[in-house]
């Protein structure tokens, strides 16, 4: 489907494997509301690789990338949305109402909404200007000219969006094999907090993304 595709799936595997605001907030949501809610945040996440690849083949991101209107706006929703989730994290940490401690309760107790974990997944991807420079930059290099650059932009979501289904779900099984450690209300409250403060950086550091 596209050129040099197994230099493709190990460059996409490595930078998969390499840690960010996506493996951050399925450990956030796995913590929160166990593996159903890091499984569904997950898929939210991979959802927009589409969305980021069907950018790249019509070239709209070129476009962004020109406008400074448009790329600040991006910014702007992006960095926002990641302040808000850790400022939730870090308000409920000094409140002791931690909606990020590592211990699962029993089902019937667990806070998992489906909706809300796709949409937290697929908001904080589709938005972070980041992975849209990142595909605009990547995917073209693998680009067959004498064959459709949607559909293989399409290929190279779903190879992308397979590989990290697998990490991340890989990621929510350890966070809720580990989930003892953090049985205490103090841990518990330590866990919240420092994911709030790292959300918060990566927005930040999202807001300070220079314009190409």
């Amino acid at each position: 489907m596209i050129d040099q595709f197994w230099t493709f799936f190990i460059a996409i595997t490595l930078l998969t494997l390499f840690p960010g605001v996506d493996s951050l907030l399925v450990v956030r949501n796995t913590s929160r509301g166990g593996w159903k809610d890091g499984i569904a945040t997950s898929t939210g996440i991979c959802s927009g690789l589409f969305v980021h690849a069907l950018v790249s083949a019509f070239g709209i991101s070129a476009l962004l990338l020109q406008s400074a209107v448009a790329f600040n706006v991006l910014k702007l929703v992006g960095g926002g949305y990641l302040v808000w989730l850790g400022g939730c994290s870090l308000w409920h940490a000094v409140r002791g109402n931690n909606p990020v401690r590592l211990e699962i309760q029993p089902v019937m107790a667990r806070k998992f909404q489906l909706q809300r974990s796709l949409r937290e997944g697929f908001v904080c991807n589709v938005f972070n200007p980041k992975t849209l420079l990142f595909y605009m930059a990547f995917l073209p290099q693998f680009i067959d000219p004498g064959r459709s650059p949607v559909l293989q932009s399409m290929f190279m979501a779903a190879v992308h969006f397979i590989i990290a289904m697998i990490y991340q779900g890989i990621l929510t099984v350890l966070v809720c094999r580990v989930r003892g450690w953090f049985k205490s209300n103090r841990l518990g409250r330590l866990a919240s907090g420092l994911t709030g403060l790292v959300l918060v950086s990566f927005g930040l550091r999202i807001f300070l993304e220079k314009r190409i």
